[in-house]
């Protein structure tokens, strides 16, 4: 796909995207899921050595994180970040760059967003004509595992301190050359339940003899329902989704136990913590009714992606500057997905923003077997990043 002519590129960033297509068609035969990406956070650390930046190993188990000082003194410290990691997923695709790790895929992009970070970092190694420290972050499991919680965790922030930070992910759906951001909740956050109904087993042929808990998991499943509808205000938003039901063994057996499995979705915490409670009372009781009991285990991954005003703000000019006012979107829908930059967001005020990817044909959709990122992105994406630094680093430090 070509370059829409709305797209203004740095010239270094359009000249580097030959061989960032390389780079990323490497990291896409090579995929890595949570914590394992050794290979990958080898080959970024030694690609940021050869551009002369300062590199650190094995933060949150194999994070990278880079660091360039500006040619111009200042005290000013931003981090611009990339996730790494891949899905377990079975790749459909044939083309040449395909996965050679059976059982795992770059379905998400991360392998985009790694070659983008990485191209506009070699941009500004090259020319370092901004003031202040920039530090490039590049993060492992973000799929489920919550790999950013775990760099902050060992001291992310207070190794490399920094005024902000910033984040993006291409988006499928979104017209390539397009950029959207809102301040706000942007994604949402990431709980998982597990409830597990005790009841009596029984033959199935006699259930007066025991308690079902059969019955109990079926008419809580429906019930689950009724927590966004009738508990929350009408103007806030959840998603309670059961996603994985088991219980029993064979067809004339009433089983002991069945366990639900599912997540939830919101965009505030005042939200999540009047699902979790009314998901917690309507399993206990409703297991009850049916003489049978209730365990609840309820878990909160991530919280929302929620970015900060003024460096939204900043960040939709400099998005403006790439691709035109038109061509950004400054209230998108959020999205229920979620995305654990937003450990980060909750630590130091920053942006968020999705860079359009395209159409999705031919199963070019997030967690889709036959996704690939779009290679026409990169140079749009590191050019971003580099006018970004630049702008945070040089005009707001520089002629302040």
């Amino acid at each position: 796909m070509t370059i829409p002519a709305n797209v203004r590129l740095h010239p270094a960033a359009e000249a580097l995207a030959p061989e960032m297509r390389q780079w990323r068609h490497h990291l896409h035969a090579h995929p890595e899921t949570a914590f394992e990406e050794h290979e990958t956070a080898a080959f970024v650390a030694d690609k940021l050595r050869a551009f002369g930046l300062e590199v650190a190993t094995g933060l949150g188990r194999t994070g990278v994180v880079g660091t360039l000082k500006g040619r111009r003194p200042g005290g000013r410290a931003i981090a611009l970040r990339a996730d790494m990691d891949a899905l377990h997923i079975h790749e459909t695709n044939d083309f040449a760059h395909r996965s050679v790790n059976p059982g795992r895929m770059h379905a998400c992009g991360h392998d985009g967003h790694t070659t983008m970070l990485l191209g506009a970092t070699k941009v500004l190694a090259d020319d370092p004509d901004f003031a202040g420290t920039l530090h490039v972050i590049f993060q492992p499991a973000e799929e489920n595992e919550g790999g950013a919680r775990e760099m902050i965790a060992e001291g992310l922030f207070e190794r490399f301190p920094v005024d902000g930070v910033y984040g993006m992910h291409n988006w499928p759906g979104l017209p390539l050359g397009q950029i959207a951001l809102r301040p706000g909740p942007m994604m949402g956050s990431y709980d998982i339940f597990e409830v597990t109904v005790h009841g009596k087993g029984s033959h199935a042929a006699m259930p007066h003899l025991g308690h079902d808990p059969m019955t109990a998991a079926g008419h809580l499943l429906t019930t689950l329902q009724t927590i966004p509808g009738r508990s929350l205000h009408p103007l806030d938003s959840a998603v309670v989704s059961t996603t994985w039901i088991t219980g029993g063994d064979t067809w004339n057996v009433i089983p002991a136990e069945v366990t639900l499995r599912g997540t939830v979705r919101a965009f505030k915490e005042g939200v999540q913590d009047v699902v979790e409670a009314r998901l917690r009372a309507l399993a206990e009781h409703t297991a009850a009714a049916f003489g049978c009991t209730a365990s609840v285990r309820y878990e909160r991954r991530y919280p929302a992606t929620v970015n900060s005003a003024a460096e939204t703000a900043l960040c939709a000019r400099v998005a403006a500057t790439l691709v035109g006012e038109a061509n950004i979107d400054h209230d998108p829908m959020p999205s229920m997905g979620a995305e654990d930059f937003a450990f980060m967001l909750k630590e130091r005020p920053g942006c968020y923003v999705w860079l359009g990817n395209g159409p999705t044909d031919g199963g070019c959709l997030l967690h889709n077997p036959g996704y690939d990122f779009n290679d026409a992105n990169l140079a749009i994406g590191a050019s971003y990043w580099v006018a970004l630094a630049k702008t945070l680093l040089v005009v707001e430090e520089g002629t302040r």
